[in-house]
């Protein structure tokens, strides 16, 4: 299926595969390329020499194009930048909005500018500061989301832009991609449902909390970092909630602590990093330090499989999903589920203009 985002960025199937700390490795990216979709390595996670080895190893097993999600408030932004560049990574997804000047510095070179955003506004700036594609999430999806559902904020989005819109936020089928289709996307970002397959790296106890979970089991809470972030409920997202402040900053500084040995960041680097997340918004300082090592909670459960000290994002879809297919039997049954609906609307409507 050919689309404005395949022809940008030279996939077979319009299908992103997000990047997902701690989740989107080599292996996932790697088989989501050979799939035939556009797989995205998350780069938050990884020291810049991890990063470097990652893109080898991505190369060494695929030959399809693949992509890079950067921190744009990173403060070694420039230094992942320049290694992308310097491996030829097809692709540099953003989290955040990267700035006009680094847009420019990743366009000159040849790589394609995907920012994901939650908010018209933000996607009407990225677009006039040069990015080439836009991935925008509602409310349905994983992670850090907005309030607005896919469902009203895809549409204000393709009016207000004229770059390829990728819609994220509830999609995990053929069915999605063709509404997504219709609402003028050129095409689907996925997480949860990458994160649910048999070529993820998330342990098998983690995948199997996420299986057993219904759709009321996906809570949003700012309890975590301030912000509001879309997981599952577990007894440590309760615990978070009911804790006071002394509670909760003693854990900020425990967790902040491990991300920093685990990192390599110097406490500058991870105070100058909390204070850029602090900066607009009413957040305590163990709120910034939680946020600054979110990716710590992050890991231990998707790396060590502790779903009892560690925090799972999860998409709203993560309750409708009951199997581990490979990146290449999900590709393919989307891919025939859509062909299938949209041929038979092309059938009917045919019929009703006979």
């Amino acid at each position: 299926m050919e689309t404005a985002l395949t022809r940008l960025v030279g996939v077979r199937h319009p299908i992103v595969q997000t990047g997902m700390g701690w989740v989107a490795g080599p292996r996932l990216v790697s088989a989501a390329a050979n799939a035939g979709a556009l797989g995205i390595l998350a780069s938050a996670t990884m020291t810049p020499d991890q990063l470097r080895a990652a893109v080898r190893e991505v190369r060494s097993r695929t030959e399809a194009p693949f992509g890079v999600n950067l921190r744009a408030d990173a403060g070694d932004a420039g230094d992942r930048v320049r290694i992308i560049l310097e491996e030829g990574v097809r692709v540099a997804s953003f989290a955040l909005a990267p700035s006009p000047g680094l847009i420019t510095r990743l366009k000159e070179a040849g790589v394609v500018v995907i920012p994901s955003v939650g908010a018209r506004r933000h996607a009407e700036k990225v677009a006039a500061w040069g990015a080439d594609a836009v991935i925008v999430q509602g409310g349905e999806g994983g992670g850090h989301t907005g309030e607005v559902a896919t469902s009203v904020l895809l549409p204000q989005v393709v009016d207000a832009v004229r770059i390829p819109v990728v819609a994220a936020g509830g999609f995990f089928d053929g069915r999605g991609l063709v509404a997504a289709l219709a609402y003028g996307a050129a095409g689907v970002a996925m997480g949860t449902r990458f994160l649910l397959t048999s070529d993820s790296t998330v342990p098998d106890v983690v995948k199997a909390r996420y299986l057993a979970a219904t759709v009321r089991d996906v809570t949003v809470t700012r309890a975590v970092d301030g912000l509001p972030h879309r997981m599952l409920r577990t007894d440590l997202v309760e615990a978070l909630e009911r804790s006071g402040r002394a509670r909760s900053l003693a854990r900020a500084i425990r967790e902040a602590a491990g991300f920093r040995r685990l990192s390599g960041l110097t406490w500058r680097q991870l105070i100058r990093d909390g204070r850029a997340l602090r900066h607009g918004r009413e957040l305590t300082w163990s709120q910034v330090l939680l946020a600054a090592n979110t990716p710590m909670l992050l890991r231990s459960a998707m790396v060590d499989g502790r779903t009892d000290v560690g925090v799972m994002a999860a998409g709203q879809v993560a309750g409708v999903i009951d199997d581990l297919p490979s990146c290449a039997e999900l590709v393919e049954r989307v891919m025939a589920q859509a062909a299938e609906i949209i041929g038979g609307l092309q059938v009917g409507g045919a019929s009703m203009r006979a």
